[in-house]
Order: C-alpha cells, then sequence, then structure tokens
C-alpha cells in the first residue's frame, strides 16, 4: 500500500514539474514571438500562417490527440468506453511531450492560445505513466491517475493547488465514486507546490487594489457578469459548432478535406487581426491583462472583439492549444470596457470579476474559475462577489450553449467508435 502511494506522490511531484518546464518553453516562445514582431511588424503576415500550417501537419500525421485544449481528451480517457488502448488515443507519454512542443511552437507563431488547457493533457500523460511502476496490489485506478494528473496539470499552469482541486471536483470527476480520495487530493496539491516551489508563492497576476467596495458595485458587476455570461456561451457554442464539422458550409468542408491549407488560412486571419490591433491579440493575453490590472494599459474598445476573433480562430484551426488564459484576457477586457462605461472608480475589481465570469461562461465551471482567478490576483476580500459573478456568468451561458468540454469529449470518443462499429458489421 505504501509503494503505491509513493509512486502516485512521486509521479504528481513529476507531473508538476513537467508543467513548471512547459511554462518556461512557452513563455520563452511567446516572448521571442514579441521580439520578432517588434523588429519586423510585418512578419508574422508569413511566419503565423506558415507556423500553423506546419503544426496542424505535424499533428495530423503524428500525434492526433494532441489537437486541441487537451481537457475534453482527458474527459475523453475517464469515459468507460476507452479501454486498454483506446485510451492512449488521449493519454501518454508520447502525447505529453508532442503537446509540450506543439502548444509552445503556437505561442512562437503569435496565436492567440493559453497552455494551461494543454498542461492537464500533459500531466495526465505523465500520471497515468505511474501505473507502469504501481505494485500489483495496490488499490490506485487508471481513473484515479487521471484525475490526479488533469487536476495537478492545472494546478500547477495556474500556481492555484486549490483550483486544481475544485477542477478535479467539478470537471473531471463528475458522476463518479472516487476511491482514494486523500491520496487524490494529496497528489494534486503536491503537482501544484512544485509550481510554488519553482516561482515562488507569487500570484498569476499580482495583488490588486480594491477601493470603493460596496453598493457602487452592484449595477456594474450584475452588467458584467451577463455580458460575461452571453459572450462566453457565444463562444462556446461557436467553438462546438466549428469543431464538430457537422456544417455543411465551405469553411467547414475546407478545414476536413484540406485541413492544412486551412490552418494556414487560419494563421493569415490571426496575423491580420494582430496586425490590426498593434500586436495585442498576439499570445496568451497574459501580459496585457496584468497591465490592465496595474492600471497601465489603455485596451481598445475594440479588444474584445479582436481577441474573441483571434481565440476561435486559433482553435478552430487545429493546433493544439489551450482557451484558459486568452478567456481571462477576454474577460478582463470586458471588465475594463464596462469601468469605463460606467466610469467606476476602481477598474481592477471589475477586471478581476470579468476574467473570472468569462472563464465560468466558457467552462461552466463557476467554482473552478471562481477559486482559479481568487488566488490567481490574491482577491480574497472579493470572494463573494466572484462567486456571485461566476454562478450569473454560467447561468446565462446554459442558456445559450451546451457544456463546452463535455460537447467536445464526446467528439473525442468517436474516435473509438468507429473500430467498434467495424466489430459489429463483421459478426453481422
Amino acid at each position: 500500500m505504501w509503494t503505491g502511494r509513493g509512486v502516485v506522490i512521486g509521479f504528481a511531484c513529476l507531473a508538476g514539474l513537467t508543467v513548471v518546464g512547459f511554462t518556461w518553453l512557452a513563455e520563452h516562445a511567446l516572448a521571442q514571438f514579441f521580439l520578432f514582431q517588434k523588429a519586423l511588424w510585418w512578419g508574422p503576415l508569413f511566419w503565423t500562417p506558415l507556423s500553423t500550417a506546419a503544426i496542424v501537419w505535424l499533428t495530423l500525421r503524428f500525434a492526433p490527440g494532441a489537437a486541441g485544449s487537451g481537457i475534453p481528451q482527458v474527459m475523453a480517457a475517464l469515459d468507460p468506453q476507452a479501454v486498454g488502448a483506446a485510451r492512449r488515443l488521449y493519454v501518454s507519454v508520447r502525447l505529453t511531450l508532442a503537446k509540450v512542443l506543439l502548444t509552445s511552437w503556437g505561442l512562437l507563431a503569435g496565436l492567440s492560445l493559453g497552455r494551461e488547457g494543454p498542461s492537464v493533457q500533459v500531466a495526465a500523460g505523465v500520471m497515468h505513466h505511474a501505473r507502469r511502476w504501481m505494485p500489483k496490489r495496490a488499490d490506485v485506478s487508471d481513473h484515479s491517475l487521471l484525475v490526479a494528473g488533469g487536476a495537478a496539470g492545472i494546478a500547477a499552469a495556474f500556481n492555484t493547488p486549490l483550483g486544481g482541486v475544485m477542477f478535479a471536483i467539478e470537471e473531471l470527476s463528475k458522476g463518479r465514486e472516487q476511491r482514494s480520495n486523500s491520496l487524490i487530493l494529496v497528489a494534486i496539491v503536491m503537482g501544484g507546490l512544485m509550481g510554488v516551489s519553482v516561482y515562488g508563492n507569487a500570484n498569476y497576476f499580482g495583488v490588486i487594489r480594491i477601493e470603493n467596495f460596496g453598493a457602487a458595485l452592484l449595477l456594474p458587476a450584475l452588467l458584467l457578469a451577463l455580458c460575461c455570461g452571453l459572450a462566453g456561451g457565444l463562444f462556446s457554442r461557436l467553438l462546438i459548432a466549428s469543431l464538430s464539422g457537422a456544417s455543411t458550409d465551405w469553411f467547414s468542408r475546407m478545414r476536413r478535406n484540406s485541413p492544412v491549407l486551412f490552418a494556414a488560412g487560419c494563421g493569415l486571419a490571426i496575423a491580420i487581426l494582430g496586425v490590426v490591433s498593434h500586436g495585442e491579440t498576439f499570445g496568451s493575453g497574459y501580459s496585457h491583462n496584468r497591465a490592465m490590472l496595474e492600471n497601465t494599459d489603455n485596451t481598445s474598445p475594440l479588444y474584445v472583439v479582436l481577441k474573441f476573433l483571434a481565440t476561435w480562430i486559433s482553435t478552430w484551426a487545429g493546433v493544439p492549444a489551450g482557451i484558459f488564459a486568452p478567456s481571462l484576457a477576454i474577460g478582463g477586457a470586458l471588465g475594463n470596457d464596462v469601468a469605463q462605461l460606467l466610469s467606476y472608480a476602481n477598474a481592477p475589481t471589475l477586471i478581476a470579476l470579468g476574467m473570472a465570469g468569462f472563464l465560468a461562461a466558457v467552462t461552466q465551471a463557476p467554482l473552478t474559475a471562481f477559486i482559479i482567478v481568487m488566488e490567481m490576483v490574491d482577491g480574497h476580500a472579493l470572494v463573494l462577489s466572484l462567486m456571485a459573478s461566476t454562478m450569473v456568468a454560467a447561468g446565462v451561458s446554459r442558456l445559450i450553449s451546451a457544456p463546452l468540454y463535455a460537447s467536445l469529449a464526446d467528439l473525442q470518443l468517436r474516435r473509438i467508435q468507429p473500430s467498434h462499429a467495424h466489430q459489429h458489421g463483421t459478426a453481422a
């Protein structure tokens, strides 16, 4: 029993350190892109389409399971249909390596994507490998290892161990009875602590200053939560529709028949949006959000729309890409816009509420969104406001769209269903 526990905790630490290394590589890749873009403003017009096409070709050729966020893959791996070899379609050490390299290349290309969602698949792949080293009688299931790994990925990526625990409860273990709960929670926290040990106990966006907190916040916060719910629900619905491949429009046919050429077109569109926005829409949006919170950035009123489009097109292209960081950027900008519209004195408060609200609306995981943002901005004074914002935004989103990750996980499961259908056909 103790050997099994030691293996789980050891691999949890390894998963967390892998995400730390992924974070370092991704951030340096994005920094290199911005140096290139600053030196040659027109450079992305050829570099971004070329890179996007190359990433999609490599993904389709060598690691189709690495495409997209990574969270739907882990959810699909947790499904009862995914057993044995089928599970390796979604999580493996090979996919972990591919995810790290291809997502980092996406940031080097200036695509509007995040590394946090991919970190879930990265850490789950490492954690799932632990089963090879477990004693035969160890009472830890593959399901538990995947939950622990995926949640440890979120914890390490955001430097928010509590957020990882809530992500495991709210997203990865829905409707399932967990065994070895205490061990799994320890593994999640250990994965998160690897980020803390390397980067220190620093907040993702620093500490925000909260002023004039009171009844004056009620109207702006309510308007913002509704806007986040509507925009996040629309974003989620767009992603489901465009990634399902069920449409018969020209773009969907092009994506099915010529995915690499379609990716190049998406890369060109992203480059044009980046040039039009003077580089603001390139990358994850992390530095842009931090600048807004520190009152050092005057966001263009068009930023929300342009970043929305850039993130949607980046995901639609088919590259390994997460949407957490861009969602935080879009929500933060929405909060900033509402603060300017209503002349609210303390914009950082609404920026934080917007980050949580839009993330909750996109993922329909309000508790995870609230805890992640609270830990990221050290916003303990905003606990009730963050909770209310995420609940309202997620509620509005549910009226517009089906749950994003659950829908995309169902699409992932189609990859193993044709083999079942073939078997039934042969038997008939």
